[in-house]
């Protein structure tokens, strides 16, 4: 493509598909997704998706960025909005024209940030619901809210990230926390409960599961050990960063028999009736 990265938005215009537009949102929503991620939500061929994905650098609307691995080579390429990705979702949105530097800082900020590999891994899960959504037609992601957007909607939770999934014509709601092993499970993952619990008592009916997602399997065990007896109110499952999120692989607390999420306790209670639309983003195909 012969534009440069400062052309008009106008001129760029032509050369953006609606494909093109979802990623964009997806990226303005969620602020960055790798070249994996990216390919399994949004494309089929992965050579098609880098091809794609490069393009779109050229022209200014995504940025990209890697580190090298501890062991050798390098991480997946991420990616985040580009200048004039930043411009393009700021005039969709009627927000304020950002400048060159408040997207340059945007981006550097994101690589450095120290919560990262947290923010990517919360990312995945949802991804992997829509990459299964994708393969079966009676399933769907109805709803894929970030941290900053959760907290929004329902001041007293502070998940990494909520969403409403959608199978066999059953519709569960949940907030997820991505557990990375660098908190310690007593004193800092099971307190979060307390909070839960206290939206629990004051959402009008909302009661939605805690979906504890774990790096291991001892962690898993290590934080069944600690439920038992607390904040019995709040409905909690637990599963492991290996395992599909949309398989039956969630052990609720107190039982011994891995669920699917549409079979988990969940009630909407008056949150979807009070604004059904708020903040729901873009629907994946």
């Amino acid at each position: 493509m012969p534009l440069s990265r400062t052309a008009s938005l106008l001129s760029i215009y032509p050369h953006i598909t609606s494909r093109d537009r979802l990623l964009l949102q997806l990226l303005d929503d969620h602020q960055v997704l790798t070249t994996g991620q990216i390919h399994r939500l949004l494309f089929t061929a992965r050579r098609t998706c880098q091809i794609r994905l490069n393009e779109l650098a050229a022209l200014g609307l995504i940025e990209r960025f890697r580190f090298s691995r501890d062991g050798g080579g390098s991480q997946p390429w991420h990616w985040t909005l580009g200048h004039n990705g930043h411009r393009f979702q700021a005039a969709a949105h009627q927000r304020p024209e950002p400048t060159a530097r408040s997207s340059n800082q945007t981006v550097q900020r994101l690589s450095a940030n120290p919560h990262l590999t947290h923010l990517v891994l919360t990312n995945e899960f949802f991804v992997r619901l829509s990459e299964h959504a994708r393969r079966h037609d009676d399933a769907r992601l109805d709803r894929w809210w970030s941290e900053q957007v959760t907290h929004n909607q329902f001041r007293k939770v502070t998940a990494d990230g909520h969403g409403l999934w959608t199978a066999g014509g059953v519709t569960v709601g949940f907030f997820l926390e991505t557990d990375t092993g660098s908190e310690a499970l007593g004193s800092r993952v099971v307190a979060k409960l307390a909070k839960y619990g206290t939206f629990i008592r004051d959402s009008g009916g909302t009661r939605y599961p805690v979906l504890f997602w774990l790096g291991s399997e001892q962690r898993e065990e290590h934080l069944h050990r600690l439920l038992p007896g607390q904040h019995t109110g709040v409905p909690v499952a637990t599963a492991t960063h290996a395992a599909d999120p949309a398989a039956r692989v969630w052990l609720a607390r107190g039982t011994t028999s891995r669920v699917a999420l549409t079979e988990l306790p969940s009630d909407h209670g008056e949150a979807l009736a009070a604004n059904p639309n708020y903040g729901d983003g873009v629907f994946l195909p």
